[in-house]
């Protein structure tokens, strides 16, 4: 029996080399955003940094630094800080669902409630070159500015603009809910049918799916391109496209 993924369990795969570029509060990093179907790991293979991460048990700081591992799951707004070289690996749940834009930026609210401006703001021109680098560092900047006034109502106590980053990041994803499904089928949910399939071969003895083994080996079919993060090295779904939003 073959899986439907080329990684284990359905994941996705990326390397990120964190962004140097300062903000306007003088720290050095990505975009921060939230995933609203994915739980993600930063698993840390060089330097150092953190991940500023804000949500319902409010906001957080976590040192980076090579053999740390940390998550957090769907709705968790993060942000990665480059402290001297920062460099991950990044674990995505559900591969496929990262890859067709379930992250929200933080942009402020009149952005988020607006589609066709989000877009405009959010989607990069190009996935090299000048032009996408000044719409990565111009999207980078937006994302910070929300953020960091959803930092401050947390520090006051107001949880309400983070009700409302949700509600807007929900009602703005909606429309591309159907064909995300067809992705969680064929991908995330069909490895886990594929598991109990297997398990119940087992349990009767058979072992004729042992048949379809075999030893894969990829390299990354996307270098350097501008991410929310960083710059990154993707590992993508064979017949899917990366759009150049997350």
């Amino acid at each position: 029996m073959s899986l439907p993924s080329p990684l284990p369990g359905a994941v996705g795969l990326s390397h990120i080399s964190a962004y140097d570029w300062p903000a306007a509060d003088g720290v050095r990093g990505g975009s921060p955003h939230a995933h609203l179907t994915c739980a993600e790991a930063y698993v840390v293979t060089h330097g150092t940094g953190a991940v500023q991460t804000l949500g319902p048990e409010g906001f957080a700081e976590t040192p980076l630094h090579p053999g740390v591992v940390a998550w957090f799951t769907p709705g968790t707004i993060h942000r990665m800080i480059n402290g001297d070289g920062l460099r991950v690996t990044v674990i995505m749940q559900n591969s496929g669902l990262p890859e067709a834009g379930d992250a929200v930026l933080t942009f402020p609210p009149g952005v988020l409630a607006d589609p066709g401006r989000y877009a405009e703001v959010a989607v990069l021109p190009a996935r090299e070159g000048p032009a996408a680098e000044e719409a990565a560092l111009r999207r980078r900047d937006l994302a910070v500015e929300g953020f960091l006034a959803l930092k401050a109502a947390d520090q006051r106590g107001d949880k309400e603009p983070l009700r409302a980053f949700y509600e807007a990041a929900a009602a703005l994803l909606a429309p591309k809910v159907a064909a995300w499904r067809e992705r969680w089928r064929d991908g995330a949910l069909a490895v886990a049918e594929a598991t109990g399939a297997q398990l119940d071969a087992l349990e009767r003895g058979d072992a004729s799916h042992l048949w379809s083994a075999a030893a894969k080996s990829t390299g990354p079919t996307r270098e350097a391109g501008f991410g929310m993060c960083g710059r990154r090295q993707e590992y993508e779904v064979p017949g899917t496209t990366v759009p150049t939003t997350p």
